[in-house]
């Protein structure tokens, strides 16, 4: 019984697949950085902007004011784009796309563009099995066909 499970397990080859390096992924900051006052005004889109204000104490840095974007608050250069599971992330609309993977396929996982049809996904990832390339969204829009 227990081979049994651990071949059942063996059988989703995608939960398998692994990065050849995983390193530890450090932010410095996860909470976003605000417009000053957007908080105040409903009607003031949340994203940074850079204070240019004469008399502004966020531009002039005053005690109390939001932190300013810096340079200094980056992502390191080697884990900048890495998902949490150690892949990078490679876009892919149909299978000869997937196959610039094969060589690099501990590195990238592949992500299915959100236009791609169902058919299409279906042989993307049956080709991405066969040549054991990582989709991040390899169910994406199987289910909702499978549940009619």
């Amino acid at each position: 019984f227990i081979f049994m499970l651990s071949s059942l397990r063996m059988a989703g080859s995608r939960s398998s697949l692994r990065p050849a390096v995983r390193p530890k992924i450090v932010k410095k900051k996860t909470n976003k950085f605000i417009r000053f006052q957007a908080d105040l005004n409903m009607k003031m889109n949340p994203a940074w902007r850079k204070p240019h204000g004469v008399d502004g104490r966020h531009r002039r840095h005053f005690k109390g004011t939001p932190l300013h974007v810096k340079i200094g608050y980056g992502s390191n250069t080697k884990t900048r784009f890495l998902l949490p599971d150690g892949f990078m992330k490679f876009n892919v609309s149909n299978v000869k796309e997937l196959e610039l993977l094969i060589m690099h396929n501990k590195k990238y996982a592949a992500e299915i563009c959100s236009n791609v049809s169902t058919r299409k996904r279906k042989a993307i990832v049956e080709r991405a099995e066969q040549l054991g390339i990582k989709v991040i969204n390899a169910d994406a829009r199987l289910r909702a066909e499978e549940a009619e």
